[in-house]
């Protein structure tokens, strides 16, 4: 059984974040909220087909592509930072923390697109609604989770929290899968929710210090499938460094 996003309006979804720790938008609330057309989201989906293989997994899949870009965001001034190595801690991802990956940066006729500059200015105005006014360290990971062995696996650390203020999930597309539902749990009590995001720019907001989360593997149906998916993250203070 697939369950269906929880979807937030527009007059709540700022009140349910602060509230429960997470919230779900629904693509044309994404496009009225950050100011973007159906046709400006579509030429930043087209950048998700040339991504460079993970080599970092230390599963030994080959199921992950990606690219990763970091920038600050202070108020409506957006800029890129120098590129740098993705870094966890162990206690924030088992799997793969405590090392630095240096992977791909995005590509710059992506970053330059006004709707990657709207995205960023109005995930960094909700930041800044839930934690206070401040500059927000980004860092923007563009995933595909493909279907070439036979199951793909968008989480491979399990439920996790990254250490961040803010976690933004947007779907960008789902190819001949099953599978894929988002999980979303408190982190320090019993209740959560499932649900599975179908349509493109679906957005799913969680605040990273009250909620963890993960997403099922996927499986191929009908032919080769591939889930796509954009992920910011947005931290007060600074990037994270060993």
């Amino acid at each position: 059984m697939m369950f269906q996003p929880p979807y937030v309006n527009a007059e709540k979804f700022q009140t349910q974040l602060h509230d429960l720790g997470h919230a779900v938008i629904a693509p044309d609330l994404v496009q009225s909220f950050f100011g973007v057309q159906p046709e400006q989201l579509a030429r930043l989906s087209g950048y998700w087909d040339k991504l460079p293989p993970d080599n970092f997994l230390k599963d030994g899949g080959r199921y992950r592509f990606r690219r990763h870009s970091c920038f600050v965001v202070d108020g409506d001034e957006v800029i890129q930072s120098p590129h740098r190595a993705h870094w966890q801690p162990l206690d924030y991802n088992a799997l793969h923390g405590g090392i630095e990956r240096l992977f791909e940066p995005m590509e710059q006729a992506a970053t330059a697109l006004p709707a990657w500059q709207q995205l960023l200015r109005g995930l960094a105005s909700i930041a800044s609604g839930l934690k206070g006014e401040k500059p927000w360290f980004v860092e923007a990971h563009q995933f595909r989770i493909d279907t070439t062995d036979g199951i793909g696996r968008p989480t491979p650390e399990g439920a996790h929290r990254d250490g961040v203020d803010l976690v933004a999930v947007f779907l960008i597309n789902r190819h001949h899968i099953k599978g894929g539902e988002s999980r979303v749990f408190e982190a320090a009590g019993p209740q959560g929710q499932r649900f599975t995001m179908t349509q493109p720019w679906t957005l799913l907001l969680l605040d990273d210090e009250r909620v963890i989360h993960e997403t099922t593997p996927i499986q191929p149906d009908g032919g080769h499938g591939h889930r796509d998916t954009l992920v910011v993250t947005l931290r007060a203070g600074g990037f994270q460094d060993p």
